[in-house]
């Protein structure tokens, strides 16, 4: 018993001092993309604090989204979502991936990346810039407890959803 106890707790250490992130782009204007792909070089150098860009989700900690939700990637980034070990973590980059942004309304658009996946932070800006991208990242590692399970999602969510906004003004 006394093994699991430490086994978790140096899990949830790895957890919060080297996350390992995943990208997935649900259908942005790739300004969002070029940022979060900006943090990753040496000018932001985000390996320095631990994190690494994973290419599959089976390995990753976190999963950084840009762009509104479409209909042809709804599919894809559930499926994406679920093959994520537990626990899961999902940051919302930029304004169209928190709220649908300038997409919401159109015909493709399903809205934010929180219409489809529970989201853990939101990362606002158009296009985000690497220093918020960095910031909202260490931000939900920092909220973390000691067995590093994510905050509970109703308080995490701190931006409404569109449609949410839609039902409270009418």
């Amino acid at each position: 018993m006394a093994f699991q106890s430490l086994r978790n707790r140096i899990a949830a250490w790895a957890r919060r001092k080297s996350p390992w992130i995943v990208h997935f782009n649900s259908g942005a204007c790739n300004a969002c993309d070029i940022e979060t792909v900006a943090s990753l070089t040496p000018v932001f150098d985000v390996e320095r604090l631990g994190v690494q860009l994973k290419g599959s989700p089976r390995h990753a900690d976190v999963l950084v989204c840009t762009g509104p939700v479409t209909h042809q990637m709804k599919d894809r980034l559930i499926r994406i979502y679920e093959q994520m070990p537990e626990p899961k973590l999902v940051v919302a980059v930029g304004t169209c991936a928190c709220s649908g942004g300038v997409f919401q309304g159109c015909y493709c658009v399903e809205g934010g990346i929180d219409s489809v996946v529970p989201v853990a932070a939101y990362v606002p800006g158009c296009a985000a810039r690497p220093e918020a991208i960095i910031d909202g990242v260490v931000k939900l590692l920092a909220t973390l407890d000691a067995d590093g399970k994510p905050p509970a999602a109703k308080a995490a969510a701190t931006v409404p959803s569109a449609a949410e906004g839609e039902a409270a003004h009418g």
